[in-house]
């Protein structure tokens, strides 16, 4: 029997209103609203049923905040005491998008750590490359085994923030976090079922399940107001699947680290801010709590946590993720605690070759591999969709890219380092410190030259729990290479903002 589509259309609108969602579609048009290009009805099956949502509004995902984009002067507000000049001051725009209200915790990765375990039986090595080094901790002359063996997980630090983490670590859990955000939004929707027996490929999948290449266990479709078919799989344009979770750009980190909303008025900035919070000191100027530490640093050589009774910052390692006082946007340890991995490849000279909106280094521009039929090809036996590196020759004729990895794009030459042609043609005197680094490239005579900054050296950024002061300003910026891991650096989470850049 065929379907009466006008009960479809009001039982699909209803759905949308009693199932929980992360994302808000205000109606799906209905009402005789026409398209105004063609003159025909959207959302009618005799018309071909296509569907238009009106009234999109992003909700806050698990954990994040929104952070209202604008312009602000990014780089250097205090003096360069370590003549680094990496991080010349420059006005740039960064859109709204939304970040983790505090670090990733322990618990947090742990959760991810279970699920790998549980659901990759057939390839411990996901599970194995997800640990973090715990061994980070070791030091030749400190007595820390007690952390490799308890940081990770025992209870009592079950809310502080996971280390040990690369940065290729960190885009791994975002990954797989984007998938559980989204498969559960699902299931508050009615849409799919909880399904424990999730195994290998056979998980759920963002992307996948968007390609058509995971089913899952479906409790009730939506209903299809194509007049061919009864009923269709969630799209990504019905605006009920949230956006990747991801690390945060550098530009985006800074902002958000910042928060000179506390400090506008209109367009009006009122006062610049070396850290976090106003003013030039670490210690809390609230009369109820004043004198107390606003984030957990080194106060000094050999002091973390001041002294017996009365304990600066009550962090002799990190602190629970929520410690201390939240900035303007309402986040947490923006300053101190641990350092934090941010998407961007470092270079030194970046703050003078970044576009002026949502700037960001380390483009590396893929595509989802087909088949010869122009299909997505088969997912990987990870569940994945798999991706390739774009060709140069796909590209000829393009204006806003020449090429796929533009990680190294206007560097690596001797137009764009800061060596002087002096300590070029002088090897002996050339500087060895992190702001005389040579990038891959080569040079006036034609030789080849490498150094320790390369593709692979992600900026980290916020100073940590064994920082001075110096480095809690959030226009600091250092570099480790994305495979490795320390005990004082970590992560948390971002996500882009679709649409306006104001929330309703």
């Amino acid at each position: 029997m065929k379907l009466n589509y006008s009960i479809v259309i009001a039982v699909f609108a209803a759905g949308l209103m009693i199932f929980p969602s992360c994302s808000k579609v205000k109606n799906l048009v209905g009402k005789g609203e026409k398209s105004k290009a063609t003159g025909w009805a959207y959302n009618d099956p005799d018309n071909g049923g296509f569907e238009y949502h009106s009234g999109y509004e992003q909700a806050t995902g698990p954990g994040l905040k929104f952070i209202q984009g604008g312009t602000f002067t990014m780089g250097r507000t205090q003096q360069d005491v370590m003549y680094d000049w990496n991080n010349v001051p420059r006005r740039v725009t960064v859109p709204s998008f939304y970040i983790d209200e505090t670090e990733v915790s322990n618990v947090m990765y742990l959760e991810y750590l279970h699920w790998t375990k549980r659901v990759y039986v057939s390839y411990p090595e996901v599970y194995k490359k997800a640990l973090p080094d715990t061994l980070v901790w070791r030091d030749e002359l400190a007595y820390n085994e007690p952390y490799v063996n308890n940081y990770l997980r025992h209870p009592a630090y079950a809310e502080y923030p996971v280390v040990g983490v690369s940065w290729e670590q960190a885009v791994d859990y975002c990954e797989w976090r984007t998938d559980r955000v989204n498969e559960q939004i699902l299931i508050d929707k009615g849409i799919l079922n909880q399904d424990p027996a999730q195994r290998d490929e056979n998980n759920f999948n963002t992307e996948a399940y968007l390609a058509g290449q995971y089913e899952g266990s479906v409790n009730k479709n939506l209903p299809d107001l194509d007049p061919d078919n009864e009923e269709r799989q969630v799209r990504w344009t019905d605006g009920i699947l949230l956006p990747k979770y991801r690390l945060p750009s550098e530009a985006e980190w800074e902002y958000a680290a910042t928060a000179l909303i506390g400090n506008s008025e209109e367009e009006r900035i009122t006062d610049k801010r070396i850290f976090p919070w106003n003013g030039h000191w670490v210690r809390n100027e609230n009369k109820k709590v004043r004198g107390q530490m606003m984030a957990n640093f080194a106060r000094g050589r050999g002091d973390y946590m001041g002294t017996a009774g009365a304990l600066n910052d009550a962090g002799d390692i990190t602190a629970p993720v929520n410690s201390f006082w939240p900035n303007d946007f309402g986040l947490y340890c923006m300053a101190g605690n641990v350092s934090e991995w941010v998407a961007d490849v470092y270079r030194p000279m970046s703050p003078e070759d970044i576009a002026e909106f949502n700037p960001y280094r380390g483009n590396v521009f893929k595509t989802k591999v087909r088949d010869e039929e122009g299909n997505i090809a088969e997912k990987d036996s990870l569940g994945r969709i798999r991706y390739r590196l774009q060709k140069d020759e796909e590209l000829v004729g393009r204006e806003n890219y020449k090429t796929a990895d533009n990680r190294n794009y206007r560097d690596g030459d001797v137009s764009s380092s800061i060596v002087s042609d002096y300590e070029w043609n002088n090897p002996e005197h050339q500087t060895q410190g992190s702001n005389r680094m040579y990038v891959q490239g080569r040079g006036q005579d034609g030789s080849d030259f490498s150094s320790m900054v390369t593709d692979n050296s992600r900026v980290y950024k916020g100073g940590s729990w064994k920082d001075r002061a110096f480095w809690l300003a959030p226009s600091a910026r250092r570099f480790l290479d994305q495979k490795e891991a320390r005990d004082d650096i970590g992560f948390r989470c971002a996500m882009t903002r679709v649409g306006r850049p104001t929330q309703k």
